[in-house]
């Protein structure tokens, strides 16, 4: 059963103008997550941090714990593809700081790599949307059911979307498919949320350098059937990009933004 929307009061001023507040970051343990949250923790915001694994959670609360006016951070053990994992963020972000203003939508898998589509099992594909698009909704529907309610009313949604909600790589149906999915979600998001002040945006982000990227730049399959290493770009511009979609005041909305290293093969035709 999905935990009911609380009520409250602003903590301070700084929390109810759209630039800082409270946050929710998936997949906060590792990669981009990890960085939006440190970035965020560092500007002040206070920001719940949702992943599988505690330990790392808190490794990553622990890389802004020393930043002067940083903000207060609560690591939640969660699985985004699990409904009463999702409740159970939620009413933990508001019963530590009282709303939530912000959700970074970012938790994500790729799958198995290089597996041509007639050979990839079920239970593969299965794992990527429940993942990437049914943890993306069901976070997305709890965010909206507290924004809504919470007064002052509204909040923000950005999704972590990819290049691959543009063009897909050889061998990642799975990936291209939930992230060309979570397009739609943002933009009915968006319109759904207009009402009650809930912004929603998307980010489209391509070969910011993490654990998971870091085959980049030793080679991956190209679409002409060539393995080639290919450039990256430091996670931390990320993180500011993101910061600055979150900070803007809910009577602005950037839609879409993409954020990807200069030279890598996307524009064009490689």
């Amino acid at each position: 059963m999905a935990a009911p929307p609380v009520r409250c009061g602003a903590m301070n001023p700084k929390e109810t103008d759209g630039r800082t507040g409270i946050a929710v970051v998936t997949g906060a343990g590792s990669g981009i997550g990890r960085a939006v949250a440190v970035e965020l923790l560092r500007a002040g915001w206070s920001v719940a941090l949702a992943g599988r694994r505690k330990e790392t959670l808190e490794e990553t609360a622990a890389l802004a714990a020393r930043e002067p006016g940083g903000g207060g951070s609560l690591a939640v053990r969660t699985d985004v593809s699990r409904p009463q994992d999702v409740s159970g963020l939620f009413a933990a972000a508001v019963g530590r700081f009282g709303r939530v203003d912000l959700l970074f939508n970012n938790a994500g898998t790729s799958g198995p790599g290089g597996v041509p589509v007639e050979e990839l099992p079920y239970e593969a594909w299965r794992h990527v949307v429940d993942t990437n698009l049914n943890g993306a909704f069901l976070c997305a529907q709890a965010a909206y059911r507290q924004m809504k309610e919470q007064d002052p009313r509204g909040g923000r949604i950005i999704n972590n979307g990819s290049v691959s909600a543009h063009t897909p790589r050889p061998h990642s149906v799975a990936y291209t498919a939930t992230k060309h999915a979570l397009t739609g979600l943002t933009k009915s998001l968006s319109l759904d949320g207009r009402p009650y002040r809930i912004a929603v945006g998307q980010i489209d982000i391509g070969n910011a350098a993490t654990d998971m990227t870091r085959r980049m730049e030793t080679g991956v399959l190209q679409a002409n059937g060539q393995t080639v290493p290919e450039p990256v770009m430091d996670v931390a511009d990320v993180a500011r990009t993101v910061r600055h979609m979150a900070e803007l005041p809910l009577e602005a909305n950037m839609q879409f933004a993409t954020v990807l290293a200069t030279a890598m093969p996307y524009a064009g035709r490689g």
